[in-house]
């Protein structure tokens, strides 16, 4: 979360940012508190698995691979959502990707955290963030052909809780409606640098008066969560499942 500086002393405060306010939700911390707390302590949030417990298609020879990594970071409570505060239906929030849910979460708090209630801001504020692909929607929505056959044949002009649910261009949009933001509202996707390019398109739409605030981040949440990998050598992925880059964060 973060504003632009204005005052008298415009030679210094004008064309100033800020950060006024954070949220997020990490895996083995359920805020910026607790992540900060399990830095300094040393704290590994990875989640390692028993072979009952995975819930991926690995076939038995796979998992028995000595390549096989039975171990993941795991976001608790993605399946936890208050629809009735942010005016949703049932059936409409069990539709939405859980990255939605959580990023409108993490959102309100981000402005519950900066002190400020979008109702009673008088200027504009612009969304900025970017999420991973829609696996919520492939693993637990298309469970069934016939679903399938119906999202494709109705796709754009029907089936609009699912499309609304699974679309990444909604992800900002749905935070705008909802919180009533008056401001730009941007999705966007550039791979591992998404989050930090939201940050900094906020700060130029912030520079350029598009906007007095501005919300900024990136929502990654993939399913099943538990589930294993196959490390290859020179990959992105360790062998150990230490030092590798694992992602399932949102802030």
């Amino acid at each position: 979360m973060t504003d632009s500086g204005s005052g008298e002393q415009q030679d210094t405060v004008l064309g100033g940012i800020a950060i006024i306010g954070m949220a997020g939700r990490f895996p083995g911390a359920k805020n910026i508190d607790q992540f900060w707390r399990n830095l300094c302590a040393g704290v590994e949030s990875i989640t390692r698995f028993t072979d009952a417990e995975l819930e991926d298609n690995f076939s038995t020879e796979d998992r028995n691979a000595a390549n096989f990594v039975k171990a993941r970071p795991i976001l608790e409570d993605v399946d936890q959502f208050d629809a009735e505060f942010f005016g949703m239906y049932a059936r409409e929030a069990e539709l939405t990707d859980p990255q939605h849910r959580i990023f409108l979460e993490i959102s309100w708090e981000a402005l519950e955290n900066a002190g400020y209630d979008p109702a009673s801001v008088q200027g504009p504020i612009g969304v900025f963030a970017g999420q991973s692909i829609m696996t919520y929607f492939l693993n637990n929505v298309c469970g069934e052909r016939r679903t399938i056959e119906e999202f494709t044949s109705n796709y754009q002009v029907g089936c609009y809780p699912m499309l609304l649910g699974a679309g990444l261009d909604f992800l900002t949009t749905r935070v705008s409606y909802k919180l009533d933001l008056k401001g730009p509202s941007f999705t966007l996707q550039t791979a591992c640098s998404t989050s930090l390019l939201a940050v900094a398109q906020a700060a130029q739409s912030l520079l350029l008066y598009q906007a007095d605030m501005a919300l900024a981040g990136g929502v990654s949440i993939t399913f099943p969560q538990k589930r294993g990998y196959q490390h290859l050598e020179g990959g992105m992925v360790s062998a150990d499942a230490a030092g590798g880059r694992l992602r399932c964060w949102a802030g």
